[in-house]
């Protein structure tokens, strides 16, 4: 069974074999293929920004490529991030609304509170809104403790649009701690924050067994900040068919499951939206696909494979 949390030689070499030759049949709802998650992560405002007491601007993961700027801010990147909350996010949302798709939000809890009408909307329209850290910044350096506040923080902040609080955790930019400190805090039926597999799987702890739902960046709009990585709208929607085509293919014999990460100030810019409505119109045509929140992904493993109990030996 893979493990996330190494402490010794052996659970490295179980997360480099995984499944291996046999994976489980996830015995997906009404005999499907795959399963598709589309994933519109909620960052903008949370990024890094001398006003919220970080040392340099931001300068990561936009249209814009620039160094950090140490002691000032970047007024020109930060209108790259301002695209996303102010235009993008709500391109995106309409194109998931008149097409009826459930997607999840890796929402950040500082991006939520600073516009806290894309909350709203996501709740209107059914969606996830699972959990993506307090702010987008990088927490290897974080003290534990701080970052077990800014995990409180964000469960907080989702509760409050949603009414409970998030059954998933999404931080990206992981410390050593963040899974131990997560499974501390408990509560969360997944974390994503793993990109080793095509299916979920089960990892063992001190208090039992968590689930984890691998989320993929070769899907991801940020390869389009990133080098080598998409350059226009037909690079990133041909690559995405390429994707599902081989594992709808799988499908016949090993089912699995697709992730779309997408982000506001770049997928939601029209050239890349008119890709992403291309890929899901050549989803459309294919039978066998369930599209799916990362919940209900996870419900589903949790009934369908949840880990048997190992008998107890006198």
């Amino acid at each position: 069974m893979p493990s996330a949390i190494r402490f010794d030689a052996a659970e490295r070499l179980s997360d480099l074999r995984g499944y291996g030759e046999t994976p489980p049949d996830p015995r997906w709802p009404d005999g499907a293929r795959m399963a598709l998650s589309l994933v519109l992560n909620i960052e903008e405002g949370s990024e890094r920004h001398i006003d919220d007491g970080d040392s340099a601007s931001e300068h990561l993961n936009t249209d814009m490529v620039c160094e950090p700027i140490p002691g000032q801010r970047n007024l020109n990147l930060e209108s790259h991030y301002e695209y996303g909350s102010r235009v993008g996010v709500w391109r995106l949302l309409d194109l998931f609304r008149d097409r009826g798709l459930p997607i999840t939000a890796f929402a950040v809890g500082q991006a939520l509170e600073r516009v806290p009408q894309i909350g709203h909307r996501l709740v209107a329209d059914g969606h996830e809104i699972a959990a993506h850290g307090w702010r987008w910044i990088d927490y290897r350096d974080m003290k534990p403790e701080e970052e077990a506040e800014h995990i409180a923080k964000t469960i907080q902040t989702i509760a409050k649009f949603t009414g409970a609080p998030p059954a998933g955790w999404y931080t990206g930019r992981v410390s050593a701690q963040t899974r131990k400190l997560v499974l501390e805090r408990g509560g969360f039926l997944y974390d994503s924050d793993a990109y080793n597999d095509d299916l979920p799987y089960w990892i063992e702890h001190g208090g039992g067994r968590h689930l984890v739902l691998p989320y993929a960046f070769d899907t991801n709009d940020m390869r389009f900040a990133a080098a080598p990585g998409f350059v226009s709208g037909r690079d990133w929607c041909d690559y995405l068919i390429d994707s599902f085509d081989q594992l709808w293919s799988d499908g016949a014999r090993r089912p699995g499951m697709m992730s779309v990460g997408l982000h506001c100030r770049l997928a939601g810019r029209p050239g890349r939206l008119r890709a992403l409505a291309r890929f899901l119109d050549h989803v459309a045509k294919h039978e066998g696909v369930w599209i799916a929140r990362r919940v209900d992904i996870a419900h589903h493993w949790h009934k369908h494979h949840a880990p048997v109990a190992e008998p107890v030996t006198a």
